[in-house]
């Protein structure tokens, strides 16, 4: 996990779903309570996501000690037919690049402006 994003109230474009399958994708022995706290959820919430996402094939985990390792299927396709066709894999990279986009942009350019 990178940091902890600022609050936030109101609508947003991505579920919490995908917001958890993210920050897994990030770190992949993350702690249940991390990602809840990255994805401003409470660990109940991340505990049925998490399940939610292993029930469908999403996701698995195995224990290792006391701590799980995650692991993402990145052929799965996703669920709602609007992404009929459209993979974990490719919803997860577009996330990371854009992730990456945000970490590399300057700080007096607005993202997705012209610079």
């Amino acid at each position: 996990m990178h940091g902890v994003p600022e609050p936030h109230s109101g609508w947003t474009f991505l579920t919490n779903h995908a917001r958890v399958l993210a920050a897994i994708a990030d770190d992949h022995h993350a702690r249940i309570r991390d990602i809840a706290a990255y994805c401003r959820l409470t660990e109940r919430a991340v505990q049925k996501i998490i399940f939610d996402l292993e029930q469908d094939g999403y996701l698995s985990h195995t224990r290792e000690g006391r701590a799980n390792t995650y692991q993402i299927e990145p052929s799965k396709v996703l669920r709602h037919p609007a992404e009929s066709g459209l993979t974990v894999a490719s919803l997860l990279s577009w996330l990371v690049e854009d992730e990456a986009h945000r970490k590399t942009a300057p700080a007096d350019r607005a993202p997705g402006g012209e610079g």
